[in-house]
């Protein structure tokens, strides 16, 4: 259950018991955590939502503008600066010096995923074109040669992530990262998608995105408002 509806209905409780009772330390103890959880509460509320009369609520979907371009900002300057891809280059090329034979990149998960069914469909038509052509049709013609589709790709694949984990391949991705325009080109990618995918967000679902992150933790500062709020109370019922 909410942390906030088990402070507050707790303390409510506290209130009731001791107007009932007329126990004031009782009631003391029960006003100063309800008072304490209940404002705490609607603080974490206004967070989210807009709260009539109430100026500054709803603070996160009113500032998503702010809060995308913080994100942006994060993003770019922090995680993808030009100094960043450097250090990052220069760690592969440590990384390659020590560990020879082992490849930089892996590009492997990449390869088996890959589509390399027009690089049969090349072949076919190249060899439909050559002089072979004429002699493929009298064993009927390219449909002959379909039944290799499937071998050709497998092995294809094979060979090219054999050549992409040689260090000669390896040596050539880091010297063509290393160029400024690489570095530059790669950063201009990278924030071209940060930009599309900041462009669909919407005031909702940045508010449902904060939520998800700390509304749980802060539930508890509610609990420890009526927690104080109540320690308060009881001090106040014995000074007063």
């Amino acid at each position: 259950m909410n942390k906030s509806i088990i402070t507050n209905g707790l303390a409510a409780i506290v209130v009731l018991a001791g107007w009932f009772l007329q126990q004031p330390l009782l009631l003391s103890v029960g006003l100063f955590a309800l008072s304490g959880a209940l404002t705490n509460w609607l603080a974490v509320h206004m967070l989210f939502e807009k709260v009539p009369f109430l100026y500054g609520s709803g603070v996160i979907p009113a500032r998503f503008t702010e809060f995308k371009a913080g994100i942006y900002q994060l993003v770019m300057t922090q995680f993808f600066s030009s100094d960043n891809i450097d250090r990052f280059i220069t760690a592969k090329q440590q990384s390659q010096s020590g560990n020879k034979g082992h490849p930089v990149f892996d590009f492997q998960p990449v390869i088996a995923k890959s589509d390399l069914s027009p690089a049969f469909d090349s072949l076919l038509n190249v060899v439909e074109q050559s002089s072979f052509g004429s002699m493929l049709s009298m064993f009927g013609g390219s449909a002959a040669l379909l039944p290799l589709k499937e071998p050709f790709i497998a092995s294809l694949k094979d060979a090219l992530t054999e050549v992409s984990r040689s260090e000669e391949f390896n040596q050539l991705v880091l010297a063509q990262l290393e160029q400024p325009e690489q570095v530059q080109n790669v950063r201009n990618q990278v924030e071209n998608i940060v930009e599309q995918r900041l462009a669909e967000l919407t005031p909702q679902l940045v508010k449902d995105i904060i939520q998800q992150m700390i509304r749980q933790h802060l539930g508890w500062l509610v609990v420890w408002g009526g927690v104080f709020g109540a320690v308060i109370g009881l001090l106040a019922a014995f000074i007063l």
